[in-house]
């Protein structure tokens, strides 16, 4: 599942004043020219925040498959074909869906947008690595599918309900945290996405700035830290790892392990942040009430 945070962002800044006119030439988080020659009609969507992205943009009718792991909004993506993911894709499925644009992920290990170029398609590489860049992606697929003022109201709404929840935790003590993403283990930064929202939520990553955005960690950093507040395993979990019984988040009970929907929520950089900043707002600060 960790691979999917492994991702970088180098995003062409994008104007919203004037509409889209094809062709319409953009640079990808690869620094590759994507050239769209009209507006694209039939998409592929292989991450699951593209795929939310595209129907909260109202596009869900041009999605004409996703990859595997995309199961939000469920009415849209159950009446779709899956082909595959970006380290299995279905290549043979994409190409016989004949899409005008594919929204891949890219990761030095699966080379999805590279074999995908290589067969002839038109493809966009990259995902959101950072909370900005959630915005100015949903920006750059609205820009994509002349859908611009939809991009525009949707991250506008979204910028009201996270505000609206940070206010609520605004003066309260920040909560140190460990977040899990899986027990390897992976965790978050400071500067990711999820490391952003747990700021806002009144929390602060145990993990320094320095090892990235999504690092694997040593375990004995997480025991020199003595988290208040765990998130993404069991108390029976943690009680079970070396040095652990004795940490402040176990002692105290303090350990949560998100429903299915909230971890995709927290784990996916798109139009669900608002119902990730809740969750997350819940376990480090319940006496809100968000």
């Amino acid at each position: 599942m960790h691979i999917r945070f492994l991702l970088a962002l180098g995003l062409l800044p994008l104007s919203t004043a004037a509409a889209t006119s094809y062709p319409l030439t953009v640079t990808d988080d690869l620094g590759r020219s994507v050239t769209l020659k009209a507006e694209p009609r039939r998409i592929i969507a292989m991450l699951p925040s593209h795929t939310e992205t595209l129907a909260a943009l109202g596009l869900a009718d041009r999605l004409v498959a996703v990859d595997v792991y995309s199961n939000y909004p469920q009415a849209v993506v159950t009446r779709l074909p899956k082909v595959g993911s970006a380290y299995q894709p279905d290549l043979e499925a994409i190409l016989a869906l004949k899409p005008d644009l594919v929204l891949a992920d890219e990761s030095a290990g699966s080379r999805l947008t590279q074999k995908l170029a290589q067969a002839g398609l038109t493809v966009y590489g990259g995902t959101a690595q950072t909370y900005g860049e959630v915005f100015e992606k949903i920006a750059t697929l609205g820009k994509l599918t002349t859908r611009e003022a939809n991009a525009t109201r949707l991250t506008t709404s979204m910028r009201a309900d996270l505000n609206a929840l940070q206010r609520s935790v605004a003066g309260l003590p920040k909560v140190s945290t460990y977040y899990e993403i899986d027990p390897s283990p992976y965790s978050v930064g400071p500067n990711s996405f999820i490391g952003t929202l747990i700021t806002k939520a009144g929390g602060q990553t145990i993990v320094p700035p320095s090892l990235g955005d999504f690092p694997k960690l040593d375990p004995e950093l997480i025991v020199q830290r003595n988290p208040q507040v765990m998130v993404g395993l069991t108390l029976a979990d943690a009680r079970l790892r070396p040095g652990w019984a004795g940490l402040r988040a176990v002692t105290g009970g303090r350990v949560f392990r998100p429903t299915p929907e909230e971890r995709d929520a927290l784990s996916r950089p798109g139009p669900r942040l608002p119902q990730a900043l809740r969750a997350l707002i819940r376990y480090l600060h319940p006496e809100t009430r968000p």
